[in-house]
């Protein structure tokens, strides 16, 4: 039985082109259905928890937040992980520290990591060797494709209650 769970997330269809392959191919949440995104709060509720009311609490935040334009030019590590680092980051992370006052019980990444770092994960591989090849492709694949603009207009409710990641809700910003 697949593992049930949500998260909020800005989609980012912008970046597709330039990491949609790679993503497939070294991203879990990529093959589980997500698509290109920014995480904003994960894990959220259990979806079978998630009511009406919370729907309303998290359209009340988006309402609070203006759109936003940023882009992704920047590729930077975790450990194990390749991302691109959104700039700027300060309206990810004011968006993701509302939703979390809102919802206290939902730290960022259950309360994992002491900062919130905003990122669009293009890789996920526990061989360092194996990422340093990542990072080299995702450089040349990117030459002359960066900045990928993008805005932020919305925030998006993912869900795995079909055993995929999809959609649930979306919750415009403004």
């Amino acid at each position: 039985m697949p593992v049930l769970e949500s998260a909020l997330v800005v989609l980012v269809p912008e970046a597709e082109a330039v990491v949609g392959s790679l993503r497939d191919s070294y991203d879990p949440s990529a093959t589980a259905g997500a698509p290109p995104h920014i995480t904003l709060l994960y894990p959220f509720k259990h979806p079978n928890k998630i009511d009406r009311a919370d729907l309303d609490q998290l359209r009340g935040c988006a309402a609070h937040m203006a759109p936003f334009e940023y882009s992704l030019t920047t590729i930077r590590r975790f450990p194990g992980v390749l991302y691109f680092a959104p700039e700027p980051a300060d309206a990810f992370r004011q968006l993701t520290t509302a939703i979390w006052d809102r919802f206290p019980e939902t730290p960022p990444y259950g309360g994992k990591y002491p900062s919130i770092v905003p990122h669009l994960t293009v890789a996920q591989i526990g061989d360092e060797r194996q990422l340093d090849d990542v990072a080299t492709e995702l450089s040349q694949r990117s030459e002359g494709k960066l900045p990928v603009a993008a805005r932020a207009n919305e925030m998006a409710l993912l869900d795995t209650t079909s055993g995929r990641w999809e959609v649930r809700a979306t919750f415009k910003l403004g």
